[in-house]
């Protein structure tokens, strides 16, 4: 085996390593099969019942009606496996826009490979800008910053020496250094972080419970109505077979059989809109329970904050500015700043250390010709001990040297200040002055960097320095968030911050965003380990700000405010995020800044980085919601009407009202497309005016009496129909003749459209439960226009064209029998607005 030395190793035995140990990059979670994503597809309990329902009409005869089912069956599976493949390209494509390499030194020369053929073993060289392959041993160190925010949210890069490790993933920010690989892959630090998430099951959104719930209450109440009438059809001396179909009747007009399709067609639909908005969903139903949550968790560094540092404040002569102002007292501060540094400008870019380059920015805006002015001759290198740095350059023709670094440093070196262009000696007075400004800013979580030079004696001695001014910088809060925030905050949703970062700087960035108004709202992760499990779970709800926590602890916090039975939902984009990405109801990651095990965690991506984006997230996906509640409640009172129709109709011992191939028209076919429109509305004007609906809140919450009341009007108006169609061709009948082959196909013709029309004009009912359908608002949505004329001319087409009449067994109808059904069949939109009359009243006598 080849020794370490500072040849490296040899490519032979990087080779081998490499094959013996695999590659350099982290193990994604097993993907389900197809066969187990069809699986758990037909294992939904509405799709369940659908396939009993196919199965059952294909044994008794019922060819057309089964293969119908098996069509809107195949129809929804195909739908949610491409949307999730969609979902997974797009990640796909994200992941690979960057492919990360390294140098390394193998047989004595510097070669740049991929990180992922790095082995344990390998000397990797490191410089401002890389990105650290893997868990490196540093053996050589010059100025080496780190920026780990990414795995401990610390927003301000950490200075590594010899002997500390640099974790794999993270970013040098300043200097150069050559390290060993120690650990790679599932073995690094980001690797143990990652191996967490395989822990943590899956588990349902509020829409699939809800569904899940409705499905089963179907499934009963199919199984009980079905044999109620089989039984009551049995005492009535009917005919066996006939009972059979009858209760197969009624059992496929309990069953929406287009509600798993609608409901998948419409959050795929909402998923194409919100990528349109740079949010890629990875599953579908995380955007209707994103517009459910409670509880945003958010990380701070680069979601909430622009993990930039940025200077706020600068001081100098004695004068507090911003950093747009200009004065001639700033100019020697600009001066020091544009020279200190180890940035480098690519293009528009600046490429160092963070605050560096924010000191650096400041010093360009002021005056673009202080950078780099004057030639560098020699340097003293920040180290940890001092917290200084020092450089000399060459200022028309005489040496001059630039000092900056913490400013009770920088100032115990000052014996002078340069005031109105003169230096003038530093008095205590001053001195004292000096450092309650910087107090002050201190106080407020802004870190204070001061600046000093020298033209006089020995510039490679830091002492006897004259003062110049000093900057004050904070990582600033992203401009968008506030007003993101304040719109959450009106929607009844609460923002927790979830930080790795001190708690007095978080404190400062949360004030500032209106998050928190003392400290007492601030834990930290010690504070979380110190309190028992039931007392953090009862406090929990109380803290705006998590500070100095590691990734159990985010869990933690998770899992406490979901004991709550809130749904919580976790942004962030570091590997220290991915944990609780996993455990969070909905997990949102940052598709730019993010890592890739965050991204693999989460179930959204936000393109941008941009936290506005959740709130329009938030925003579709209670819209969604509220489309597809529009949706079930249209589906079921109109399921609900024929049921009443054909359970009464038997009760009274009438025949058939409705044949089966008439039900699964309607349900399948006429209801279909109404309910689509429905799914997606595009009125939204008071979604971020409602509270967060309750996890254990039922889909129909505060609907059911509209349902009920519907679905008699539905079935009622069916009835009557059938009666005035037997009538009108067999008049005797209601007194207790027996009705005729033609009688009997004229009723249920008669039924059928009634049945059809009253439920396509009952979708504009189901728009809104106050506003009048004749609003403006109301008839804005184009699709259910188009849904409802379509319908009308399907089902006209349906009984005056001869091949189609037989195949439904259906019979043309007079001009007298046409306007009964068109009159029957407006009664809802009658009794639906005079019923929102009669609430926009009630609501105008509390008003």
């Amino acid at each position: 085996m080849s020794t370490i030395d500072n040849r490296g190793l040899t490519t032979e035995e990087a080779l081998r390593r490499l094959a013996r140990h695999g590659e350099n990059k982290l193990v994604e979670a097993k993907k389900d099969s197809l066969f187990k994503k069809i699986v758990a597809q037909l294992l939904d309990v509405l799709m369940v019942i659908l396939l009993i329902g196919a199965t059952v009409s294909y044994l008794i005869g019922e060819t057309t009606d089964a293969i119908i089912i098996v069509i809107v069956i195949v129809l929804n599976v195909t739908i949610s496996l491409v949307q999730e493949y969609k979902a997974d390209d797009a990640l796909a494509a994200l992941k690979n826009m960057t492919v990360p390499k390294a140098y390394v030194r193998r047989n004595g020369v510097v070669q740049e490979v991929e990180a992922t053929t790095i082995v344990v073993g390998d000397v990797v060289l490191l410089e401002a800008g890389r990105l650290v392959p893997a868990d490196l041993e540093i053996i050589q160190a010059r100025d080496l910053m780190i920026d780990e925010s990414t795995l401990t949210g610390e927003s301000v890069p950490q200075l590594k020496e010899v002997g500390q490790l640099a974790a794999m993933s993270t970013v040098v920010t300043n200097g150069t250094a050559v390290g060993i690989v120690k650990a790679k892959g599932m073995e690094t630090e980001i690797g143990k972080i990652a191996s967490i998430l395989n822990e943590t099951a899956d588990d349902f959104t509020p829409l699939q419970k809800s569904l899940n719930t409705l499905g089963k209450y179907l499934g009963v109440a199919t199984v009980v109505i079905s044999l109620v009438i089989f039984s009551i059809g049995f005492l009535q001396g009917r005919d066996v077979r006939e009972m059979f179909m009858l209760a197969i009747s009624l059992a496929v007009a309990a069953i929406p059989e287009g509600l798993p399709a609608v409901v998948t067609i419409v959050l795929a639909l909402g998923m194409r809109k919100m990528v349109k908005r740079h949010v890629i969903i990875r599953k579908l139903p995380a955007v209707e329970a994103l517009g459910s949550v409670d509880i945003i968790c958010s990380d701070k560094t680069g979601t909430l904050t622009q993990n930039k540092m940025t200077v706020l404040r600068v001081m100098a002569g004695g004068d507090i500015l911003s950093p747009s102002e200009h004065a001639p007292s700033f100019d020697a501060l600009a001066e020091v700043y544009g020279h200190c540094h180890h940035v480098e400008r690519s293009e528009d870019e600046w490429i160092g250390e963070p605050t560096e380059v924010g000191l650096v920015t400041y010093a360009y805006k002021y005056d673009a010709s202080l950078y780099n002015r004057y030639p560098l001759i020699d340097e003293i290198p920040f180290d940890s001990t001092r917290k200084m740095m020092t450089t000399i350059h060459e200022k028309n023709g005489r040496s001059i040297a630039y000092t900056k670094g913490a400013l009770d440093r920088v100032l115990a070196k000052c014996s002078f200040i340069l005031e109105e262009g003169q230096v003038i000696s530093l008095t205590s007075e001053k001195r004292d002055r000096i450092q309650s400004q910087a107090n002050e800013m201190a106080s407020d979580a802004l870190r204070v960097l001061g600046a000093a030079m020298k033209q006089e004696g020995d510039l490679h001695k830091e002492d006897e320095l004259i003062f110049v001014g000093f900057a004050a910088m904070m990582d600033p809060p992203r401009e968008e968030v506030k007003a993101a925030l304040e719109e959450t905050k009106r929607a009844g949703i609460q923002t927790v911050m979830i930080t790795g970062d001190d708690p007095h700087t978080a404190f400062a960035i949360g004030r500032q965003l209106g998050l928190v108004n003392s400290m007492e709202e601030v834990w930290t992760g010690q504070k979380i380990d110190e309190t028992d499990v039931d007392t953090f779970a009862k406090q929990v709800r109380h803290v705006r700000i998590f500070a100095r926590v590691s990734p159990t602890h985010k869990v933690k916090i998770v899992q406490a405010l979901q004991a709550h039975d809130l749904v919580v939902s976790m942004t962030g984009d570091g590997v220290n995020d991915a944990p609780s990405l996993k455990a969070a109801d909905v997990g949102v990651a940052m598709g730019i800044t993010g890592t890739d095990v965050a991204k693999g965690a989460s179930d959204i991506v936000l393109t941008d980085d941009n936290f506005s984006s959740i709130v329009q997230a938030v925003k579709e996906g209670r819209t969604i919601f509220n489309n597809i509640k529009k949706t079930v409640l249209f589906l079921l009172s109109c399921n609900l009407g024929e049921i009443i129709a054909l359970f009464f109709g038997i009760l009274l011992g009438w025949p058939t009202l409705l044949r089966p191939v008439h039900i699964l028209w309607v349900n399948l076919v006429t209801d279909t497309f109404p309910a689509l429109a429905l799914g997606v509305d595009n009125d939204n004007r008071h979604v971020m005016e409602q509270k967060p609906r309750r996890t254990e809140e039922h889909i129909l919450h505060g609907s059911l009496h509209h349902l009920i009341w519907n679905g008699l009007l539905i079935g009622g108006l069916t009835l009557l129909a059938f009666i005035l169609g037997a009538y009108y061709v067999d008049g005797e009948w209601l007194h207790g003749q027996q009705l005729s082959a033609h009688g009997l196909m004229v009723a249920q013709t008669m039924a059928f459209l009634t049945l059809s029309f009253a439920q396509l004009f009952h979708a504009f009912n189901v728009r809104s439960m106050t506003d009048t359908i004749f609003s403006k608002q109301l008839w804005s949505n184009r699709y259910l226009l188009y849904a409802f004329g379509f319908g009308l001319a399907l089902q006209v087409l349906l009984v005056t064209i001869g091949p189609l009449a037989t195949v439904f067994h259906l019979h043309a109808l007079t001009l007298v029998e046409w306007l009964t059904v068109f009159g029957l069949s407006i009664v809802p939109i009658i009794f639906n607005e005079m019923l929102k009359m009669k609430r926009r009243h009630a609501q105008n006598r509390v008003q």
